[in-house]
């Protein structure tokens, strides 16, 4: 990724890149090429049949190939109609070549794009997503690869047919009289000069343009996924006004970019029409011996390079906004993937955990979270974390399956620290479920056998569902299973929400389950129903439960008591409650009262 102090990638170098993603096409791409350049091959036809359109004013019966056998007798009276026919047919066969395969091309290239984009997403570190919002991560992959679309498609179009009318054309003219040609040349510097400053300024307001669209699809995304808090606490009338503004900043940015294209094309139109006006005086006042057909087909062949000149200009915009919205989805797919150098893989574990001195600090901060963590579970244990908000109870439960990596300590799981299992084999040992339940637009029976678990017997996900205390609620569904819980289980109460990801959790049948505050959302007698099930599911488990609840934790075998990222009191329960300590302030305070804020 580049960062804030190295130079900004060259246009040319990231449009390189870019187009490196034709290969795989590359037969589709030379088919379009060959099709652009039988386009461009017609364009001084058509100026050459000019001259014998107006010669043959004054000699139809004149004969155009007086050395070719068959059409030594064809007179320009039926020549110039029927050339000009198949000049049109030669030109439309190009035309649908260049196109039809170039849009294959450019639209797989996009396609590949985007996939590689959206694959990158599911292998970067958490602290990817910690640090950049969801609205933006959205922008990229519609927007964003939308501006390489036009890059791709439109603008490799442009300046390859255009480019080509362009050679063709002035190759015609140099044949025709080289000495008016080259003052024709003399304009090109100027007109380079113009492309290239105004590029820039493209390629800047481009990229502003695409961050502002990031904002305007973070805000809504937020509004639509934060929607019952918006109404419940009349946040209406504030939404409106942060969209507008979000919305009014990509206008404006779309808007200078708009003035900057208007500005610029009569300015470089200006240019190249004073160039013919001399160009057109040069002709009249050398005219020499040319016949009336020659000074009328070179006038029209010149009077062609015009319209491709300024599209070739133009297409600057369009690439500039390739360009920008390239190096954006360039600088995530450049981001390095979740470390995984682990060369152990095991069937199944037995889930035997130690934490030995762990100590952590999140990448690009100081303040440790963690601060020398020890304890050991064995099989079957259920591990308890009690403690404040912040204490760093959620954090030592993100780094057993590796959602952050440690530098100080070790994680062993049977015996093997945890960096040096395979990052897929390792999840596959673990289990968990938190409070912030994910389910998907999808049936229930799906969103429980998600993943790895997909294709599980109907039967398995069945008994999940009911040691979850979720089949009670399940079979009153209309569909059963089968019933589709909207987005993000939008149409199931928490509770139900809750009981499904612990299903999940149980067809998993991992041997290390992590529980945190799993059992936040649900109601005093699913809960009571959900430990009954979690006292059979963790036998012979592994189970670390964080939890604020009394009902949760006191059967733990044995309960961790943390603050400020260290470990200061252990025991059970009723060892605890004994010692009068930090734990039985919790207790006394109401430890089951999620409102203490003391999870």
């Amino acid at each position: 990724m580049t960062s804030p102090d190295s130079p900004a990638p060259s246009s040319l170098k990231i449009y390189l890149r870019l187009l490196s993603y034709v290969r795989p096409y590359w037969g589709m791409f030379a088919l379009s090429i060959v099709g652009f350049v039988i386009f461009a091959s017609t364009q001084p036809m058509l100026a050459g049949i000019l001259k014998y359109f107006v010669d043959g004013l004054s000699n139809p019966e004149a004969v155009l190939f007086p050395t070719v056998p068959y059409l030594r007798d064809l007179q320009l009276l039926q020549a110039v109609p029927l050339l000009i026919v198949l000049i049109a047919a030669w030109q439309g066969l190009g035309s649908f070549l260049g196109n039809y395969y170039l849009a294959k091309v450019s639209l797989g290239l996009v396609h590949d794009l985007r996939v590689e984009l959206f694959n990158k997403l599911l292998v970067l570190p958490n602290r990817y997503f910690d640090t950049h919002n969801s609205g933006h991560l959205i922008s990229r992959i519609t927007f964003n690869v939308t501006m390489v679309t036009g890059a791709a498609t439109d603008a490799i179009k442009v300046v390859i047919r255009e480019g080509l009318t362009v050679v063709f054309l002035f190759g015609y003219l140099l044949w025709m009289n080289w000495k008016l040609t080259l003052v024709m040349l003399a304009i090109l510097p100027l007109i380079a000069i113009m492309v290239s400053s105004t590029s820039k300024k493209f390629r800047k307001q481009s990229k502003k343009i695409q961050v502002a669209m990031g904002d305007v699809t973070h805000v809504a995304s937020e509004t639509i996924q934060g929607y019952r808090v918006v109404r419940s606490f009349g946040g209406e009338t504030y939404e409106e006004r942060r969209f507008a503004a979000a919305s009014q900043g990509n206008t404006d940015k779309q808007l200078r970019m708009t003035k900057t294209g208007a500005v610029y094309t009569p300015m470089l139109q200006l240019v190249i029409y004073t160039a013919m006006a001399v160009l057109m005086f040069l002709v009249l006042f050398l005219r020499g011996d040319a016949t009336a057909g020659d000074l009328v087909a070179y006038i029209t062949a010149a009077g062609l390079l015009p319209k491709p000149i300024r599209q070739l200009s133009e297409v600057s915009s369009t690439i500039q906004k390739g360009v920008a919205g390239a190096e954006s989805i360039f600088e995530q797919l450049d981001v390095e993937p979740e470390v995984d150098n682990g060369t152990v893989e095991r069937d199944r574990v037995n889930g035997h955990l130690e934490v030995r001195n762990l100590s952590f600090t999140y990448p690009g901060t100081e303040r440790e979270v963690l601060k020398n963590i020890s304890f050991t579970a064995a099989p079957g244990q259920m591990i308890a974390l009690v403690g404040r908000s912040g204490s760093g109870k959620s954090t030592l439960a993100s780094l057993i399956p590796r959602f952050y990596h440690h530098d100080v300590g070790e994680i062993l799981l049977d015996d093997v620290e945890i960096e040096d299992y395979r990052l897929r084999n390792l999840r596959r040992h673990v289990a968990q479920v938190t409070q912030h339940v994910t389910l998907f637009n999808d049936s229930i029976a799906n969103n429980i056998a998600y993943g790895d678990l997909a294709g599980a017997p109907r039967e398995d996900i069945e008994k999940a569902a009911t040691d979850a205390y979720a089949m009670d609620f399940i079979s009153q569904m209309p569909q059963g299973l089968d019933t589709q819980v909207g987005e993000n289980g939008v149409l199931l109460s928490g509770g139900q929400r809750q009981r499904l990801a612990i299903a999940r959790a149980l067809l998993k049948n991992a041997p290390l389950l992590i529980l945190d505050e799993a059992t936040s959302a649900l109601d005093t007698e699913s809960e009571r129903h959900i430990q009954a099930a979690l006292d059979q599911v963790m036998k012979g488990r592994t189970t670390l439960v964080i939890a604020h609840r009394l009902s949760t934790i006191e059967k733990a075998d044995l309960i961790l008591v943390m603050d400020q990222g260290q470990i200061v009191e252990r025991g059970t329960h009723a060892q605890l409650l004994a010692q009068n300590g930090y734990y039985s302030r919790l207790h006394a305070m109401g430890l089951d009262a999620p409102a203490e804020d003391i999870a």
